[in-house]
């Protein structure tokens, strides 16, 4: 059964076809990250305990970056998109990563 989306070309050729791509994740990989997401929440956990002084919020912000990407990767299919959606998630990460950069900067100096 084909799926159509209407899209606007200028004419009245009306709906042209779309291909739709299916791909089929086993549940040993969902539970696999979900193992891999509990376990860095307990090195979350673990870490918080730890005395770093300043590298605290840095140790809670690489691990958080990671339990994200798995996230991004798996549970919202990021790893079976089109180029273009790869190549958007550096820039908005770089995005991310300038504000809350300058936003530590600023409070460093108050």
């Amino acid at each position: 059964m084909k799926e159509y989306e209407g899209k606007a070309n200028g004419g009245s050729t009306g709906f042209q076809p779309v291909k739709n791509e299916y791909h089929v994740i086993p549940y040993r990989t969902y539970a696999m990250v979900w193992i891999g997401l509990a376990v860095l929440t307990g090195v979350t956990i673990w870490v918080a305990g730890i005395p770093l002084g300043r590298f605290n919020v840095l140790a809670a912000l690489l691990i958080a970056t990671a339990k994200a990407g798995l996230v991004l990767f798996f549970f919202m299919h990021l790893l079976y998109e089109t180029t273009l959606f790869r190549l958007l998630l550096p820039v908005a990460l770089i995005t991310l990563a300038s504000i809350i950069g300058l936003t530590f900067f600023d409070f460093s100096f108050r």
